[in-house]
């Protein structure tokens, strides 16, 4: 039996630590609890975990803070946990390149549907399944997509993406040329469970191009289609 995934929660509420922690232990993860951002950071630079889920408003280092540094060592998908009034917080957090988002108050349902699906996403797919051939290497020119070891190449150098950057990516590159709605795209890069938004696909995108131009100023695939979608240059 496959082992479970482990879990790196953060938050400065120690009900929700302790209440959140034996929901998802229950289901067979193995959790570890932090009550600040500062000692999060300092563990998973240690030990690094399958998924965090990081409370946005923490003291010593709030979970925007975190995602950009854990961003900076680690392509693990992130849920942030926030509260209803941070829309902002939360289109600045898909921007950062989180993965998923939790508004307070929540069940604990809805967090473990959403933790099954965020990982998922970012484990490699059954063999046996009908996806088993998105699963091989993709080349397209200068970009090198490899599913099963969610490994990114541009020109033979790496690009570090997120889960859904990932997802995005390889939904455009599969069929160069062919124009891809953001519904399209949602459909993809998310699970049926989770409901965002266009700007939510419109982020990702500014966001891949962004760290593609990081290595390759020239980088210009990824095409808009105003009032339609995106489309992967043939």
């Amino acid at each position: 039996m496959k082992e479970k995934s482990t879990i790196a929660l953060v938050d400065d509420e120690r009900n929700i630590l302790t209440s959140l922690r034996m929901a998802l232990e229950a289901e067979g993860y193995k959790v570890r609890t932090y009550g600040d951002g500062v000692s999060a950071l300092e563990a998973l630079t240690e030990e690094p975990a399958d998924l965090g889920i990081f409370d946005i408003k923490m003291p010593r280092m709030d979970g925007m803070e975190l995602l950009r540094r854990v961003r900076q060592q680690s392509a693990m998908p992130v849920i942030f946990l926030t509260s209803k009034d941070e829309e902002i917080d939360e289109l600045f957090g898909l921007k950062m390149g989180a993965d998923d988002y939790i508004a307070k108050p929540f069940s604990q349902r809805l967090i473990v549907e959403r933790v099954k699906a965020v990982l998922r996403r970012a484990s490699p797919k059954d063999p046996a399944s009908d996806e088993a051939e998105a699963k091989r290497v993709l080349e397209r020119g200068k970009l090198k997509l490899d599913p099963e070891r969610h490994t990114c190449h541009w020109d033979n150098r790496p690009v570090t993406l997120t889960v859904t950057e990932f997802l995005i990516l390889q939904a455009l590159a599969t069929r160069p040329g062919v124009v891809k709605t953001r519904d399209t795209l949602m459909d993809a890069a998310y699970d049926d469970q989770v409901y965002v938004d266009d700007r939510t696909i419109d982020s990702h995108i500014k966001r891949l191009r962004k760290k593609f131009k990081q290595v390759d100023d020239d980088f210009d695939v990824i095409e808009t289609l105003y009032g339609v979608g995106y489309r992967f240059k043939e």
